[in-house]
């Protein structure tokens, strides 16, 4: 079987990649031999900041806005090597090997006998201690020169420009100092005359920042560990069936939609699809957080990367690529992870401000103890300066929000909860109502033919034939039905022509020549039909949860259609969930009254809306939210899309359709409501973790900064060395992370 020409195959030419073939052979251009293309080597990785997801670069660096390594985007490189982290790991290394003599020299006098001057003459020592520190000074630390060149030049100060300035400072006095000690006044001067150097401080500050880097680094990666599990469950191959009945394996790429493909007792749903033949249990875990297996047999779909029990399946591929579940779920992640909470507004606006008034807050702290400090005064000054540069870096604060929303949309994703943003996240924990379709959201949206009564003088078969005939054309539920209906009782079907649906009312057309409606009574109030004894047969019909539709031909009515939505087996369990958590459900529906009211009162459901058009949902909501409510809307059709919209939460089934998922803020993948608490508990939890990290972020600043200046040194004599500064500095953005993943383990 060839590939068609839109296909990605699994060979291309390497002088005309255009050419593309699902086997082995030469290029019809060139005729040179075809090579095999591994299964997603074309993808493209790109690059983001965590902290500003508007920066989308196609190559690892920083950002320029706030310098931060750019992480990999989820799905992209999931599996690729994270070469910032390699790099800082590299530059660590070596810092620390270099900074642990530099200390030993600087600091050995402190050991009884004064060793190190035994040895060494303080210019000797002094030379050593500048041949160590240059190289951890310029190489090592260059990173972040780069970063804060790069920040000045683009008017965008961020932590690196103070710890490029700290660094640079520290670096440059003791340099001089070592070279040319005499172009100091005696303000610099200690009690024996000489000029007091720091290279162990500048080699100590470069080494704990680069610690803090890797290890930040690190936890950043484990925010997204979910959703790389997720992509390392896809297969890479799949069994397809050739038109002549043999199997061979084929890479994922080169599956089509309508491939039949074997799935094989124990193996991965190569993509989803529907099944043909066989009969299995499939574990779905992965994308719906549910641990039972779900049964399978002809006619149901299958997701792919799920895995096949002990029963052999064939399936037909209906979504393949980035058509798939596991793929849609992954971006929606991705995109979520990209996007900005509300709250992290107030980090930007401090932050915004934050690096001037610290740099101003270092001038003046270095103009206050020039003037009124301890001799040496400018040594002082100057050490005090460094040690409030270093310690007020803006990361913590920067990264409090955006790992806190990482970690959540990785954590719902393997709860079968998908966020789309993160306002999603935030405002999930305010909803106080529920607004719920009754069909595919309280239902399974699978509706079954029940009942067919023809009115008299007319047969069942003819009113079936004519009903499923005219619905064959629809794509509503109910007109699938009501065909399946048909197909199992052995009706055949005639030809229908000049078909019209007519929203939120029912179809009508042309069937072997006569003129047939169905719908509800509003249709035959449209149409002027008169419906009879019907409507009293009808009403008996809804009382029993059935919803019914009028068949009318040539302007007459001749029967009714009745059709019944099972209850999904959750949603008892969901609704009394949802009622303990303090939340309103209300049931939108355009069903009638009756039937809407019999659903209603076996799920106890508080209010109930029916005989809705799908226009009027939207209406429905805003009157909702005029009365000061906080509304979310779950739905699953195309109708429900606007009110989705409008809602401040919409909360689509991810059984639903693709429409409906666009509109909403909330896919819940497997359509359980219960997922709704999962949402509104995660929701609650990543609040309170974000502001954890902002409380100690901004209390990290708050109390840093003034004992960094020294105002502690005229009560207690205790001044902040810019080591203890810079430690501090790199453990505080490690620990704002560490604290965000703890959302991991959160019980929701």
């Amino acid at each position: 079987m060839e590939a068609s020409v839109d296909r990605v195959g699994a060979y291309t030419c390497p002088m005309h990649p255009e050419v593309r073939s699902d086997r082995p052979g030469s290029c019809p251009k060139c005729g040179m031999a075809l090579e095999p293309v591994l299964p997603g080597a074309a993808a493209k990785t790109e690059w983001m900041c965590p902290m500003h997801p508007e920066v989308v670069r196609d190559a690892p660096g920083s950002c320029p806005v706030c310098g931060m390594a750019l992480d990999p985007r989820v799905g992209a490189a999931a599996e690729e090597e994270n070469h910032d982290l390699r790099d800082m790991k590299r530059r660590l290394w070596f810092a620390a090997a270099v900074t642990v003599p530099l200390v030993l020299l600087a600091m050995g006098d402190l050991l009884p006998g004064h060793p190190i001057s035994h040895l060494l003459s303080l210019r000797v020592r002094t030379m050593l201690e500048l041949i160590l520190a240059t190289p951890v000074c310029t190489w090592a630390a260059s990173p972040f020169f780069v970063r804060a060149i790069q920040s000045v030049r683009l008017k965008s100060l961020n932590m690196f420009t103070l710890i490029g300035l700290g660094v640079f400072v520290a670096y440059v006095y003791s340099l001089t100092a070592a070279l040319v000690p005499g172009i100091f006044p005696a303000a610099f001067r200690g009690e024996g005359g000489q000029v007091a150097v720091y290279f162990e401080a500048a080699g100590v500050i470069v080494t704990l920042i680069l610690l803090g880097q890797v290890l930040e680094l690190r936890a950043r990666s484990a925010t997204s560990t979910a959703i790389k599990k997720l992509l390392g469950l896809a297969p890479k191959t799949a069994r397809r069936i050739r038109q002549d009945d043999v199997e061979e394996d084929v890479p994922l790429d080169v599956v089509a939609v309508g491939d039949r493909l074997r799935v094989r007792p124990g193996e991965k749903v190569p993509v989803d699809g529907l099944v043909l033949e066989g009969a299995s249990s499939i574990d779905e875990s992965m994308v719906t957080g549910e641990s039972i297996p779900v049964e399978k047999h002809a006619g149901d779909r299958v997701v792919g990367a799920t895995v096949n029990g002990t029963g052999s399946l064939q399936v037909r591929a209906e979504k393949v690529g980035a058509e798939t579940l596991l793929v849609r779920i992954v971006a929606m992640v991705a995109q979520a992870q990209r996007s900005r909470a509300p709250i992290q507004k107030l980090a930007d606006v401090v932050a915004g401000y934050f690096v001037p008034i610290v740099i101003g807050i270092a001038v003046t702290t270095f103009i206050v103890w020039s003037l009124v400090g301890p001799d040496p005064r400018m040594a002082h000054a100057l050490i005090n300066a460094v040690a409030v540069l270093i310690i007020a870096c803006p990361c913590a604060l920067g990264l409090a929000t955006p790992m806190s929303i990482m970690v959540a949309t990785g954590k719902g994703a393997t709860l079968g909860v998908l966020f789309r943003n993160a306002e999603a996240i935030e405002i999930m924990r305010k909803v106080d109502t529920l607004v719920v379709d009754k069909t595919g959201t309280l239902t399974e949206g699978k509706p079954k033919l029940v009942s067919v009564l023809p009115a008299s003088g007319f047969k069942e078969e003819a009113l079936l034939r004519l009903a499923a005939t005219l619905e064959r054309g629809s794509e509503h539920p109910l007109a699938a039905a009501i065909v399946k209906g048909s197909e199992d009782r052995g009706v055949q079907l005639g030809d229908v022509s000049a078909f019209e649906s007519i929203t939120g009312k029912g179809v009508r057309g042309s069937v072997d020549g006569r003129a047939v409606s169905l719908g509800n009574p509003a249709l035959m109030t449209q149409l002027g039909i008169e419906l009879g004894e019907l409507a009293q047969q009808a009403e008996s019909l809804r009382t029993e949860g059935q919803t019914v539709m009028f068949v009318a031909v040539d302007g007459k009515s001749v029967g009714l259609i009745g059709v019944a939505d099972p209850i999904k087996d959750s949603t008892p369990e969901a609704i009394r969930a949802l009622h303990l958590e303090g939340i309103r459900v209300v049931m939108l529906t355009g069903d009638s009254r009756t039937t809407a009211h019999a659903v209603a009162g076996k799920l106890e459901i508080d209010d109930v809306i029916a005989e809705v058009l799908p226009d009027q949902k939207v209406d429905v909501v805003k009157r909702l939210q005029s009365e000061g409510r906080f509304v979310a809307m779950a739905g699953d059709g195309i109708n429900d899309a606007p009110a989705l919209a409008q809602a401040q939460v919409g909360i689509a089934m991810g059984t639903g359709t693709d429409v409906a998922m666009e509109s909403a803020g909330v896919t819940l993948v497997k359509g359980d409501l219960r997922g709704i608490v999962r949402a509104r508990h995660l929701s609650r939890q990543t609040m309170r973790n974000i502001k954890q990290n902002l409380f100690f972020a901004f209390l990290y600043n708050t109390v840093g900064i003034p004992i960094a200046a020294g105002v502690l040194y005229p009560f207690f004599g205790l001044l902040l060395s810019p080591v203890i500064a810079a430690a501090a500095m790199s453990f505080s953005s490690v620990s704002v992370i560490g604290n965000a993943l703890r959302l991991r383990r959160a019980d929701v």
